[in-house]
């Protein structure tokens, strides 16, 4: 059995709140009180990760990703699973929406929400894009 793997984005603006970054929620009765999380799916056939990412998140908020770089990996400690990350800036204007039955809310949220709303094991995702970011300031 291979190990499942999934890749999205970590999309961010500068707001007046300071960093805002795109999050999804999935949708469905059984997901009500489930965590927030980054915008992602499993890779196609042939399909890199980064390609995966790009196509995930146009498919579930509708926003084409621009520049991103590689904020690393996490592993579910449950499900084993794999989630594969890369950060960029938003592009500009940029109206995330659910654009897929797969989530029920897709916004900027300040990124002391985010902390607040985010799965914890995506968490680790919210401080390599603010190491990033300082570094790259």
């Amino acid at each position: 059995m291979s190990v499942k793997q999934s890749a999205g984005t970590l999309l961010y603006r500068i707001g007046s709140a300071g960093i805002e970054v795109l999050l999804v929620h999935a949708s469905g009765n059984y997901n009500r009180t489930a965590p927030w999380g980054i915008p992602k799916g499993i890779p196609d056939e042939g399909e890199s990760l980064e390609e995966a990412a790009r196509r995930e998140t146009r498919e579930e908020t509708g926003v084409a990703a621009g520049e991103l770089v590689e904020l690393g990996s996490i592993q579910y400690t449950r499900s084993r699973k794999w989630i594969h990350c890369f950060g960029g800036p938003a592009p500009v204007p940029c109206e995330p929406r659910c654009a897929s039955w797969e989530v029920d809310h897709a916004e900027f949220l300040p990124l002391e929400t985010a902390r607040q709303r985010i799965h914890p094991e995506q968490a680790p995702f919210l401080d390599r894009l603010v190491a990033h970011l300082e570094n790259a300031g």
